[in-house]
């Protein structure tokens, strides 16, 4: 049976590629905390966009652009913004 192809999406995928580096950004901005408790809270806040993003890019390497993918882009969207209003970074 042949595996059926993956539909592409070249606007997610510039967007994963712009959330990865979000992402590397704001992990290296907790990383340079130099208060043990405040790092800790902010990582735990952020792990929930993170790993989002992390389902995101399982998502679309292995199936494309589907629903489920666009639904995990709207959701880390949310998340991010979410983060954003209450940890200013």
């Amino acid at each position: 049976m042949a595996k059926r192809r993956r539909k592409l999406n070249k606007e997610m995928e510039k967007d994963i590629s712009r959330i990865k580096r979000k992402i590397e950004f704001i992990n290296a901005i907790i990383n340079d905390i130099t208060e043990d408790d405040l790092q800790e809270e902010y990582r735990s806040a952020f792990q929930n966009p993170q790993n989002v993003y992390v389902d995101l890019c399982v998502e679309y390497d292995t199936n494309g652009f589907t629903q489920e993918a666009e639904e995990l882009m709207r959701r880390y969207n949310q998340l991010i913004i979410e983060f954003e209003e209450e940890f200013e970074i």
